[in-house]
This record gives C-alpha cells, structure tokens and sequence, in this order.
C-alpha cells in the first residue's frame, strides 16, 4: 500500500470513495482501546458505584456526541481537515487556533494511549514470563508501541481504515471475553474506602460526566473531517453521515468506557487501573489482555498521530505530512516517558480533558453557527489560501483573521477555564454552582453568544456570494440533517 501523499490540502472528489459505514468503522474500531477504556475508570476513582458511573458517563458521551457530531458535516463539505475548513469562521490564518488546539488534544490522547496499553503490556508479560517490571521495560515497550504506531500513521488514513475494520471485530470479541473473565471479581459497590472526590455526590457526578463521558467525544471536534473529508457528499447524503458519525461516536465510545467502569469495580481500582487489571486477571486471560493493550492501542494512538501530523502540517505548510507525522510522534513518546516517571495519573488525567475541553469547546459551537449560516456552502480554494503562503480570498478578513470569532472564541475559553474544577486548579467561577463543574457548558454558550452577538449584523460567516443548489429533498441539506438530529 502506497504511502498517503494528501495533506491538508483539498481531496479531489475522484479520491473521496469512502462512506458512512466507513466512517463508523474508524470511529468504533480506533475506540476500542485501553487510552479509552481507562475513562471508565475515571468515575470509580471517583468513588462512584455502578450506577451512578454508568449514568454518567451515558449522559456526557450522550451531549457531547450532540455537540460534536455535526463537525463532521463540515468537512464533508470542504474535502479538508476541520482546523483548515474552520478558516471559514476564523480567517485562513485564524483557523491556527483550530490547528493548535487539535494538536494538544491528538497529543495528550496519544500519549495516554500509548502510556495505559503500554503499562498493562508489562504487566501482563511480568504475570506470564517474569520479566521484570522496572523503568528500562517501560521504556522499551513505550517506545516499541511508539513505532508501530508511527507506521500506521505515516501510511495515512487508508491503512488506519483496515486497520479499524479489523481491530472493531478483534478487540470486541476480546472485551466479551473479558466480560466473563472479571465477572467473578464484579461488584456494583464503589471501590473500598473511596469517598466522593469532590466530597459530596452531585460535584463528583458532574465531574464524572465531563471528564469521563464528555471528553470522549471532544476529543474529536478536530478529527472528524480526518475522516468524512474522504466521503463524497456527490455520492453521501449529509443525513446519513451525521448518522453514521453520532451511531460510531456513542457506541464506539461507550463500549470501551462501560468495560472500563465494569473491570474498574471488579479490580477494585481506586487509585490506579493498570495494575489492578492486571493482577485481577484470571491466567488464561493475559494473552487476550496483552493482544488488547497491543493492538488497540496502536490502532487508536495511530489515528491521534494522523491528526496531529494533518495539523503540524497545517500550521507549518513547508512540511510535508509524512514529516511532521514523526516529529509529532517524537513528542508524543516523550510524554508518555514524563507521565510515567512524572505525572500522577488520575490528576493529571482529569486536569488534561476538563482544560482541553473548556479551550476546544467554544471553537466547536463557532465553527457548527458558521456552517449552520453558510448552509455548508464553501470555497475550498479560498481555504486554501495559507497552505500556498499567498493572501487573499473571501476567508482573508482582517490579515487572515476573523477578529470577531477569535475573541469570541478567547472569551468562552476564559470563562470555561474561570468555571473548571482540578484537583490542581479550580476557577473563581465555581461558586455559581456549588462547586459543580459547568465549564463545557459556560464556555460552549459564551464563545456561541459572543460570536453571535459580534456577527449579527454582517453576512453569514464564511457563506459564498453565489449559493450552490442544493438537494431538492431539505432533509438532505446541511441544514436539513441538523435540523433532524
């Protein structure tokens, strides 16, 4: 298979012959991963019981999958990646901010990927063969996973599609196993001694419900277009991807973090995951542990590292794909290394996807008004105009920038970041609500009110001066599908 030689640049529509079913196959298998099932984790550490997680973690994938899903039209549109299609709103050269915010959430989820597959490797190679769990085999297995992972990514988005094909029927006949291999150990109690981490429980649920079920799908709101940019919106309703996205999206994330809650009260783990999975392991179950830590995780880093790679490319246009694929990489395997010896991993877990999230959601409600507006009407060579280090084109505004949407993005994040709850940090906002974290949801209508506001008076952002025809069925429109979701 030839190595992808696209970038962010547009996909002509002769090489878009992918479909929704593909795109549910990417989303479902890439997810089926020990980076995503230790978010099941998260709400047991929390000192959850069953219930209680799972209604949780249901509940904030369930929103965020609401809010998400739609980018994936854009991008159906466009023919490029979301932070590029995003120069709609923000201006060719503000769409970095799209860029860089991809680039830190595709980073932390790699290295969490590559950190929790690469813990229970070792753990389950030390139950099996004795080798010894210490500092040089982490630093093996961690950059042995690294390299696997590399080489997918630098294949490009055709071999990560196998790749997804296979690891969504693999990895969950190995979960189901799994099922019956922990089911002696399952209790529906919270884990012993735990108490609510933000002492009482509607603050913990809370938290569980961002950090746990609506981090999922955030993490996506750049990576979409990864996908649906190779889908012909000639040959694809709108409708039908947005269904095909929201269906891989929820099931390809509640999957694996519904497993997660399930081995986590069953282990009993409190304050780690990897170990007490893997000392809770029945023997005949190791070698289907150790093929899910392996395959999963480089199915799921492999995808993080394509988007990383599209958005270093991106925002330095002389590099090619292939390159900033391994530089990204490179840094992505150091921070595994810092949060194995460095970091410790519930706080630093929490404090990463609450932040990220309050920051990458009021870009995501931007970017879904401007298409909502433009009626998913774009000018692709327009979007262009960066990636040619040239100026000009209906997205130039001011210099490349759309003030008006940089600050409203810039003011939805502050206040997120003003409302978010860490165990690091908490934000002066929090005595709104009781201590509850409503960042996602402060941010997202902040960053959308303030665009709304700033924009009122001009025209659709990034809409064209000739509006296409569209589908005669209004289902089918852009707006059409939106309005059916």
């Amino acid at each position: 298979m030839p190595i992808e030689q696209r970038g962010v640049d547009t996909i002509p529509d002769a090489e878009r012959t992918s479909g929704p079913r593909d795109v549910i196959s990417i989303l479902l298998g890439s997810n089926l991963c020990l980076g995503v099932i230790i978010f099941g984790w998260l709400p047991v550490s929390f000192g959850l019981g069953l219930w209680p997680a799972v209604t949780s973690v249901v509940a904030g994938t369930v929103v965020g999958t609401l809010l998400t899903a739609p980018l994936a039209l854009v991008s159906l549109r466009t023919g490029t990646n979301l932070s590029t299609s995003s120069g709609a709103q923000f201006g060719v050269r503000g769409r970095l901010i799209g860029s860089v915010v991809g680039l830190l959430l595709s980073l932390g989820y790699t290295a969490l990927t590559l950190w929790t597959g690469g813990d229970v490797m070792i753990g389950a190679l030390s139950r099996l063969t004795g080798l010894p769990d210490n500092g040089w085999m982490h630093a093996l297995v961690y950059a042995l996973l690294a390299a696997l992972t590399v080489t997918g990514a630098v294949y490009g988005y055709r071999m990560l599609l196998r790749l997804s094909k296979a690891l969504a029927v693999g990895m969950t006949a190995l979960l189901v196993i799994g099922l019956f291999a922990y089911a002696p150990h399952f209790t529906t109690a919270a884990a012993p001694h735990s108490t609510y981490l933000l002492g009482s429980f509607w603050p913990t649920w809370f938290l569980s419900a961002v950090a746990a079920g609506l981090s999922g799908p955030i993490a996506f709101i750049t990576l979409l277009g990864d996908y649906t940019r190779y889908v012909s919106p000639r040959r694809h309703t709108s409708r039908k991807v947005l269904t095909a996205t929201c269906l891989g999206l929820i099931v390809g994330l509640l999957v694996p973090q519904l497993f997660g809650t399930y081995t986590a009260l069953a282990a009993r783990s409190a304050v780690d995951f990897a170990g007490p999975l893997v000392a809770a392991s029945p023997g005949w179950y190791l070698i289907p542990l150790l093929l899910a830590a392996s395959a999963g995780s480089i199915g799921n880093a492999g995808l993080m590292l394509y988007s990383m790679g599209l958005d270093l490319d991106a925002i330095l246009p002389r590099a090619t794909r292939a390159r900033a694929t391994l530089v990204v990489a490179a840094v992505a395997t150091a921070f595994v290394f810092v949060g194995h010896f460095a970091w410790d991993a519930q706080s630093a877990m929490t404090s990463f996807v609450l932040l990220l999230t309050a920051v990458g959601t009021p870009w995501a409600v931007i970017t879904v008004i401007g298409y909502v507006r433009c009626r998913g009407q774009y000018d692709p060579d327009a979007l262009q105009v960066f990636n040619r280090r040239s100026r000009g084109g209906v997205y130039w505004y001011r210099s490349g920038w759309n003030v008006q949407a940089a600050v409203a993005w810039a003011a939805g994040a502050a206040v997120g970041l003003a409302a978010v709850s860490t165990p690091f940090y908490e934000g002066p906002l929090l005595h709104l609500t009781g201590g509850v974290d409503c960042s996602f949801l402060f941010s997202g209508a902040v960053g959308g009110l303030v665009y709304s506001a700033l924009t009122a008076r001009t025209a659709a952002a990034g809409a064209l001066a000739v509006t296409p025809a569209g589908p005669a069925d209004p289902s089918e429109t852009p707006a059409g599908a939106l309005a059916e979701l």
